[in-house]
This record gives structure tokens, C-alpha cells and sequence, in this order.
């Protein structure tokens, strides 16, 4: 394990514990010895990591602090790699532009030899069917759910039909094919998919939905539980 990684895990570990945890016990779950610990800490202190405590009282790391993305692994950087590459790829748009701009502020604030390994990565996206968006613009359909309001649309089953609806859109599932948008159908009373390359029309109401999209999100998963 490089020193970067055991930094790392120190800090996880850290917060884990919203108590003071000794620096033996920090110690022997790490693998290092007391004096490496010691030093381990100081060096985070001095990154501006907000650790409290002393020997034999214990340690304690507040919230609040993020360490700039530094000490990945390399299984972590290369599921980096191929999750940005798969959404630049297969997602397009702004989402995947989104994903490039990621890659690229993590690779400028990462030491050399991890930033070579993001460079030299082995692991690749294949390609696939064009997706057809249709009318529906998730970027527009993104920024509802993010606000938590409604969207009115016209929507195109896989019989042809029409109809008009009022759904409560709170996730998007990305497929290699298709994109599906999970809602609340108010027509239908319950939880829906809707397939964006079907939505003909979509306009987003001025009114949130009355329930939180976390919440929607958890008893959309409840159901599937039971569909399972």
C-alpha cells in the first residue's frame, strides 16, 4: 500500500468514528506502527484536515473536510476512467461533457505517477447503437428533477397512442439503448417509466411535486423489491 492510500484509509476511517478512536486502534486496523500514525496525522493536519485529540485521548476528525482528490487507487482510478468514459460516450450531451470536464479536474490536481496511470489506462467502451432522444432534452428534464418540479408531457406508448400527463420525474435510468425516466404518474396514480425517445412534448410546471425526490426515489425501490 503507497502512502497515499494508507492517507486515505486514515481519513475514512476517521470518519467512521463520531467518537474520539485511539491512536492504537488506528494504528493496528492500518497495519503501521504507532509513530507512523503519529506522523500520518500530522501530515493530514498540515493538508488542513481537522483532526482533534493527542495520544492516549484519542483522535477525531470534524466534518466538513474534503482532501483534494489526491490518493486514489488503482482500481479507483480506473473505475473513474471507465465510468467518465462511458457517460462522455454513451450518455452525450451535456451530461457527457460533464463527465470529460470531471476527468480533466481530477487529473490536473493529481500527483504525476497517478496522473500517468489515468492517461495509460487499458479499459475502453465499446460502442454502440445510436440513442434516439426524440423531443425530450434530459438536460431540461434533469434540472426538474433536480428542483423537484412537475413536468406536463405528451407521451407516445409502444401501441402508438397518446396521452397527455402530468408525472413527478425523479431519476433516469440510462440504458444501452435507452433512457427511461422513473416518475409518479398523476393519470395513472402510481410509479411509471417513461421512455424519453417516446416523450413528444414536455413543459415544466411552475408548482413542485409535494414529495421530496429522495423519498419518491426510496418507495420507487420498495416496489421493485416487491416485484422482485
Amino acid at each position: 500500500m503507497s502512502r497515499s492510500e494508507r492517507l486515505f484509509d486514515l481519513l475514512q476511517i476517521l470518519r467512521r468514528h463520531r467518537q474520539p478512536v485511539s491512536g492504537e486502534s488506528l494504528a493496528r486496523e492500518l497495519g503501521i506502527s504507532i509513530r507512523t500514525l503519529y506522523r500520518d496525522i500530522a501530515t493530514l493536519q498540515g493538508q488542513g484536515a481537522d483532526i482533534t485529540g493527542e495520544p492516549g485521548i484519542g483522535y477525531i476528525l470534524k466534518p466538513g473536510f474534503m482532501l483534494p482528490p489526491l490518493m486514489f487507487s488503482e482500481d479507483e482510478l480506473e473505475a473513474l476512467v471507465l465510468g467518465s468514459r462511458w457517460v462522455s460516450k454513451r450518455a452525450g450531451g451535456p451530461l457527457g461533457k460533464a463527465a470529460e470536464n470531471a476527468l480533466a479536474k481530477i487529473a490536473s490536481v493529481l500527483p504525476k505517477d497517478l496522473r500517468d496511470q489515468l492517461d495509460t489506462t487499458n479499459l475502453l467502451v465499446g460502442g454502440g447503437e445510436p440513442i434516439v432522444e426524440g423531443e425530450a432534452n434530459l438536460s431540461v428534464i434533469r434540472l426538474a428533477i433536480r428542483r423537484e418540479r412537475k413536468l406536463e408531457i405528451s407521451y407516445r406508448d409502444e401501441s402508438g397512442r397518446d396521452t397527455d400527463r402530468i408525472i413527478w420525474a425523479f431519476g433516469l435510468g440510462f440504458f444501452d439503448r435507452v433512457r427511461v425516466v422513473l416518475a409518479w404518474c398523476e393519470l395513472r396514480n402510481d410509479f411509471r417509466h417513461f421512455r424519453a425517445d417516446r416523450i413528444i412534448t414536455f413543459t415544466e410546471r411552475p408548482e413542485r411535486y409535494p414529495r421530496r425526490k429522495a423519498a419518491l426515489m426510496k418507495a420507487w425501490r420498495e416496489t421493485q423489491k416487491l416485484n422482485e
